[in-house]
């Protein structure tokens, strides 16, 4: 009879463990409804795209280990995806989400189940819309919390918030697109950017749609910033406050104090902030930082307020002084002091060695006008961009993630280069100038092909052509290491010297200085097709993008799986 009643409390106490277990992974469902919404904004009354109603969408909360499932029913007009902005999708490519690259388009009228886990990343992500320029509107934050019995490496906050940096067409979005694609020029600069989607007091009839932010003196709050702006790279501020940056990018980084935070398209950060001025308001406001001189560019600031509790209500909140739009110095030095935490949470060693080293050149340029067709881009061409000579085009009959699993042949080739095919004095203007075939790259969709587990070594290079700008370049299913990054043409005989490669900061998105260059190493341990663009959305529609197809390892455990029965078709 002992024995029975110890065997019995024995399975208790293994049902118990497997409970554990199986909460410290659990499931978090969501449903995403894509509609028609009419919103007010800067005196004006228009119909946008959103998910269930709301701008921003909804926030996803998960803990890492969790497996997500979101439901999406396009209700839309428009074709949709929608991109897990971040999330490494081992061996879940198929949710990935970006237009003709992991899957067709989920047609007006239909729906897709996105399932994947979210593993070995804690922090601050997002999720948006994939396809043309949806994602003005249809875009929200994804916060990965440690698993239960884990922990921050940092002081716990007394609250998390979450601030979205967005960016506001009067004009719908979409239009403004197909005017610009249509008539070879640049689209039509925005009219607003906004703060968890209010523009603030700065704007028309937006005295009262800006974001309050209350704070207890004394306490630490963990903000969690998204620049989920299409074109546009923000400084931001709040007056008279300091700012830690513990993370970006949901990778751990050692903390960082700073009182100006440069986020660019894409990319995220989470930093710490202290309520510890006077009780008060003070505002926070972000504004662009513009690199690419002569380029029209949104030159407003969006604005919300920070509120000390027992604040008098008639204070006046005090503004604080924001960098000039074209402050390079202090974006680079944002950008570049920002180091890896060694040893944290899910921190992996830089890998030493190097299977394939690549080259790429990164910048703007021009398309032949067509015949019978008068085109407004500069020397009476179509504004074009390119990744080494090579402006991308997405297919149209199939997805290219199928075409690899399925091995259908015509939809790709695996020839992307990988060093730049034409040799110049990069970002020289004058030079370049007086060659005007390097502004002219061929329309293709090529690929490079990655051995599974292999180590990529990538210089990116800005040019002049057309003008040097900051790109900030996002790399699909993985993260990368940030080895180095400066200005002028990439020197290996000195540059190199420059590598750190004991802490670099862990990144998804990197912010290619203006004129110059960025040295990142990845591993390719993510079976599928991985696409690598400019996160500026007027760049990725002119063709500044690339893909990486990632072969199978040896095992089931490294093979990508079949696609759900629910994928989208053409």
């Amino acid at each position: 009879m002992g024995r029975l009643v110890f065997l019995f409390a024995c399975t208790l106490l293994l049902l118990a463990a497997s409970s554990s277990t199986a909460s410290d992974e659990g499931i978090v469902e969501h449903t995403f409804y894509v509609q028609n919404l009419t919103v007010s904004k800067l005196c004006n009354r228009r119909e946008i795209i959103a998910v269930n109603g709301s701008l921003p969408g909804p926030v996803i909360r998960v803990q890492e280990g969790d497996t997500l499932i979101v439901h999406v029913f396009n209700k839309s007009p428009y074709n949709l995806t929608i991109h897990w902005h971040g999330v490494f999708q081992m061996l879940t490519a198929w949710a990935d989400g970006p237009n003709m690259v992991t899957q067709c388009p989920i047609l007006p009228g239909n729906k897709y189940t996105y399932k994947f886990r979210l593993i070995k990343q804690e922090g601050t992500l997002w999720w948006h819309a994939h396809v043309s320029w949806l994602r003005a509107t249809v875009y929200g934050a994804l916060i990965v919390r440690p698993r239960a019995g884990s922990s921050y490496p940092f002081p716990k906050p007394y609250r998390e918030v979450s601030i979205l940096l967005g960016e506001w067409w009067n004009a719908n979005a979409m239009d403004v697109l197909s005017q610009a694609l249509s008539t070879g020029a640049a689209p039509n600069i925005s009219d607003a950017f906004t703060i968890n989607g209010r523009p603030g007091d700065l704007y028309p009839c937006s005295k009262e749609k800006m974001y309050k932010l209350k704070v207890e003196k004394g306490k630490t709050y963990l903000l969690r910033i998204v620049n989920a702006a299409l074109n546009a790279q923000l400084f931001y501020k709040i007056a008279n406050h300091k700012l830690t940056v513990v993370a970006v990018d949901a990778s751990y980084t050692k903390p960082y104090v700073t009182d100006v935070v440069l986020v660019a398209p894409g990319q995220t950060v989470d930093a710490l902030l202290a309520a510890d001025q006077e009780v008060g308001s003070y505002y926070m406001a972000a504004r662009p930082y513009a690199s690419a001189a002569g380029v029209p560019f949104d030159d407003t600031t969006t604005r919300g307020v920070v509120v000390y509790d027992g604040a008098p209500t008639s204070a006046t909140p005090l503004m604080p002084a924001l960098p000039a739009f074209n402050d390079t110095p202090t974006a680079h030095k944002f950008s570049s002091d920002l180091t890896g935490l060694n040893g944290g949470p899910h921190w992996v060693h830089v890998p030493r060695n190097v299977d394939l080293n690549m080259f790429v050149t990164i910048g703007m340029g021009l398309e032949p006008c067509p015949a019978n067709m008068t085109c407004q881009g500069p020397f009476g061409a179509k504004l074009s961009a390119s990744m080494n000579n090579q402006s991308f085009v997405q297919p149209t009959t199939l997805s290219l993630l199928q075409a690899f699993f399925f091995k259908v042949g015509g939809v790709y080739t695996a020839d992307f280069p990988a060093n730049a095919p034409i040799e110049f004095d990069y970002t020289n203007a004058t030079s370049i100038n007086n060659n005007l075939a390097l502004f002219f790259a061929p329309k293709s969709t090529k690929v490079t092909k990655l051995k599974f587990n292999s180590t990529v070594e990538m210089i990116l290079q800005n040019t002049a052509i057309l003008g040097v700008e900051n790109h900030p370049m996002h790399i699909h299913g993985h993260n990368f290491y940030v080895l180095a990054q400066g200005f002028g043409n990439y020197n290996p005989d000195i540059d190199s010297e420059k590598f750190n490669l004991v802490d670099p900061v862990m990144r998804n998105t990197i912010g290619v200085p203006v004129g110059g260059w960025a040295v990142i190493r990845f591993t390719a341990n993510n079976p599928g097709v991985w696409m690598m663009h400019c996160h500026l959305d007027v760049h990725l529609t002119l063709g500044l993008a690339t893909v990486f197809v990632v072969e199978n390892g040896p095992t089931p455990a490294t093979t990508l799986p079949p696609p759900p029965a629910d994928l989208p078709k053409c």
